[in-house]
């Protein structure tokens, strides 16, 4: 079926997006076109405004419309202890729990070199001279369990402990109300590592 330019141009911006299909790229599409003039205007009036004001926080890269993000501008955080995490989504998911009252710093990605992904690609260096500055405690690697993640967090952890900093790392295990006998051998052993005085 053939259809206007413009709709198939919608439609191709929709699917580059992460985890966006054809089928939900043209439903997007859809949308997009049954809103009012003034709502499709205000919809990619919002679009331009987050890319114009949207930005790495300086002090750990997270995203923010202001000078620093919300979190290390933040006096009542613990700024002795910084969490790093691979991209925002996990910053996001870490606040969500409202447990964790340090700081963070965010990698934006893992060292990969199948990906051609470096450390000088990452956020590392900026990490070791906020370290160097003096006055953080710990260090705590919330990269995520996969390959890549367990990487990144052994080459950040060689390069933190010369500066004379506590580095622990996420302790990865089993989910609640799951079977052991269900659980792989790398989730089995993580949860052991893991473990804690009851």
């Amino acid at each position: 079926m053939e259809s206007a330019v413009s709709f198939e141009k919608l439609i191709e911006q929709f699917k580059a997006m992460p985890g966006i299909g054809a089928k939900t790229a043209m439903r997007l599409a859809f949308h997009v076109l049954s809103l009012t003039k003034e709502e499709a205007y205000e919809f990619s009036d919002v679009i331009k405004e987050a890319a114009d004001k949207i930005h790495r926080c300086p002090e750990c890269a997270n995203l923010t419309d202001e000078e620093l993000c919300p979190v290390c501008k933040n006096p009542a955080r613990k700024h002795s202890v910084i969490c790093v995490v691979e991209n925002v989504e996990s910053l996001m998911a870490i606040e969500n729990t409202n447990e964790y009252k340090g700081v963070y710093h965010v990698l934006h990605g893992v060292i990969s070199p199948l990906d051609d992904v470096s450390p000088e690609d990452l956020t590392v260096k900026e990490l070791l001279t906020r370290v160097g500055e003096g006055g953080v405690q710990e260090v705590i690697m919330a990269t995520g369990s996969s390959v890549e993640g367990e990487l990144t967090a052994m080459y950040i952890s060689k390069l933190l402990k010369p500066l004379g900093v506590n580095v622990t790392r996420l302790a990865y295990g089993l989910p609640v109300g799951s079977d052991l006998q269900y659980a792989d051998s790398v989730t089995l052993m993580r949860a052991i590592e893991g473990r804690r005085s009851l």
